[in-house]
């Protein structure tokens, strides 16, 4: 059986250290490789670099996972930078580009986090710069664990993941901005307790995005290695 090839979006830095003699370096967190792995998918890394290039990286994949990292400029959805941050237009520019492909080519996408974030930005909508006044609901939630779950998620009876969380699930949270107005074709399809929100979807176009981290947590929470394994052999 033919293994789907399945694109993720890398980050860089462009000084990790001495370690690695400062040398700038193209990266994802190991949590994708390997969820992607476990549900029986070879992961591609999509290095960033001119968006010219997305039409061939998209051409060699069957389906593209946006990753989480840096805020998204708020430049791109027409708003002034209120806040101090981290955000790279490189990256934002070139995940642009392999959005428009993966539609273009008529391929799924799977967004996490950030990903989520840009994803709704493209098709229009806006981001809260800074949730934290905003939120009764802890989404920044280190010290505590990563892979540990810090609230709750209430999903619609049509999300694709319904079948894994059912109404009501648990789930990590690491994240300062979050989707304010809804991008058009997206379809909200799960909250938190205080309204924000947490999923959204286009199932005519074959795209998923989640707030919450499922790399974080795939190897201590069944439902989380299970989002992988929809999106690799579902989505």
């Amino acid at each position: 059986m033919t293994r789907p090839i399945i694109g993720i979006a890398a980050n860089e830095t462009f000084d990790p250290g001495s370690t690695l003699y400062h040398l700038p370096i193209s990266y994802t967190p190991r949590g994708y490789i390997e969820g992607v792995q476990n549900a029986g998918g070879v992961p591609l890394l999509l290095p960033i670099t001119d968006p010219d290039y997305a039409e061939t990286y998209v051409s060699q994949i069957d389906k593209l996972i946006l990753a989480g990292g840096q805020g998204v400029s708020p430049e791109i959805y027409g708003q002034a930078q209120k806040t101090d941050g981290n955000y790279s237009k490189a990256r934002d520019d070139f995940e642009q580009a392999l959005i428009t492909e993966t539609l273009k080519q008529g391929k799924p996408i799977f967004a996490v986090c950030r990903g989520m974030q840009l994803l709704n930005v493209y098709f229009g909508g806006t981001l809260y710069q800074e949730i934290g006044p905003l939120s009764g609901v802890e989404h920044m939630q280190d010290p505590i664990p990563r892979e540990e779950p810090s609230h709750d998620l209430l999903l619609e009876k049509t999300s694709s993941l319904h079948t894994i969380y059912g109404n009501q699930g648990r789930i990590n949270s690491f994240h300062h901005q979050a989707v304010e107005r809804l991008g058009e074709e997206l379809q909200i399809t799960g909250r938190c307790s205080n309204g924000m929100i947490e999923s959204i979807e286009n199932k005519k176009r074959r795209i998923l995005g989640v707030q919450w981290h499922p790399d974080f947590a795939y190897t201590h929470l069944k439902q989380e290695q299970e989002v992988f394994d929809y999106v690799v052999k579902q989505l």
